[in-house]
């Protein structure tokens, strides 16, 4: 959701962060603001990296068993929805979306999205709710087209 996240983490909370080159960042999610990743790592210091070049971003360790499918999965889609202007446009209006705002600053459900636990997500009773907002119901028919 280009530009309209502020991830949250806490401190010392390491990713691993998988480029769309293949290459793989170890550190600390600072933020996402206007497309743009700040992370910041133990070798490299603070990095600020497109969310265009960001294949996923998991927790560090996490079996490659469960990257490949996932990943592939989460990537055709968000490219899907990033070529699709109408659905871009969608997306970008959620920023000012009160509702939305508030359930992203949950740091269970943001939790939940960085480290790809859509089992988390589908427990949690604010992102259900988060499910039946108008525009993320259309944003789902358009994707799902």
């Amino acid at each position: 959701m280009t530009g309209i996240l502020a991830v949250t983490s806490s401190a010392a909370e390491i990713k691993e962060i998988e480029l769309t080159d293949g290459s793989i960042i170890t550190g600390e999610v600072l933020s996402l603001s206007s497309g743009v990743y700040t992370i910041r790592t133990v070798s490299l210091g603070v990095l600020e990296i497109d969310d265009a070049k960001v294949r996923a971003i998991r927790p560090q360790g996490t079996p490659s068993s469960q990257r490949s499918g996932q990943t592939g999965d989460v990537k055709s889609l968000q490219d899907k929805m990033m070529s699709d202007r109408e659905v871009m446009g969608m997306i970008q209006s959620l920023k000012d979306d009160p509702q939305f705002t508030k359930i992203l600053e949950d740091p269970e459900i943001m939790n939940a999205v960085q480290s790809g636990d859509t089992a988390a997500l589908m427990a949690n009773p604010k992102f259900l709710q988060l499910l039946h907002n108008p525009t993320v119901r259309d944003i789902q028919q358009k994707v799902a087209q």
